[in-house]
């Protein structure tokens, strides 16, 4: 879900970026050390409870003056800021598009992210393979799922360790009831 994320964060500003204004400086290299990052979430005894995609800095605010370290021709400015964050959660239900079939499962991207519907988890139906049109088909069903195709799945495994996109592990279900590509959907409510 995207939230309204507010925090303060030390910001290093390079030598090459400040100029006559020092404000437009710090708002730059906030830019470039936030946004397309993993950020902490904290409660409000600091303990961390998970992790959010900063999508975009909305606002910042200065805290004091900058520090200057002697030997580093940067700033380190605190400022408190405002920003658009995605922070998924277990459990939650998220619709998105499948980027790639793979032999074990199809991947699929949702808001920034990008997980793994393990091929285990797509339907209760043993499924075939077809890795040269990107398609997993079901044998009795003949229910597909190819790259491209719009899927609601549920988030079972999530493991947001570093600060990076790519070293995320999410993993999917679509196996429970109102969930599956848009097409399975609309033939489960005509079947009920």
């Amino acid at each position: 879900m995207y939230i309204l994320l507010e925090d303060e964060y030390v910001i290093r500003v390079p030598p090459e970026l400040l100029n006559e204004s020092y404000t437009e400086a710090v708002k730059e290299a906030s830019r470039v050390m936030l946004e397309g990052k993993l950020i902490d979430i904290k409660d409000d005894g600091e303990k961390v409870t998970g992790k959010s995609y900063v999508v975009s800095i909305n606002s910042i605010e200065l805290k004091g003056e900058g520090t200057i370290v002697h030997g580093d021709g940067g700033v380190y400015q605190t400022i408190k800021y405002k920003a658009l964050a995605y922070l998924p959660k277990m459990q939650e239900v998220v619709d998105g598009i499948v980027v790639s079939i793979q032999k074990f499962g199809a991947f699929i991207k949702f808001g920034p992210f990008e997980g793994l519907l393990h091929i285990s988890q797509i339907m209760e139906d043993s499924i075939n393979v077809d890795l040269e049109n990107q398609r997993l088909i079901g044998k009795d069903t003949k229910m597909d799922l190819k790259a491209g195709d719009k899927i609601r799945v549920r988030i079972v495994a999530l493991n947001l360790a570093s600060a990076s996109l790519s070293d995320s592990k999410i993993g999917f279900t679509a196996k429970q009831p109102g969930l599956g590509k848009e097409e399975w959907l609309k033939h489960e409510n005509i079947k009920n």
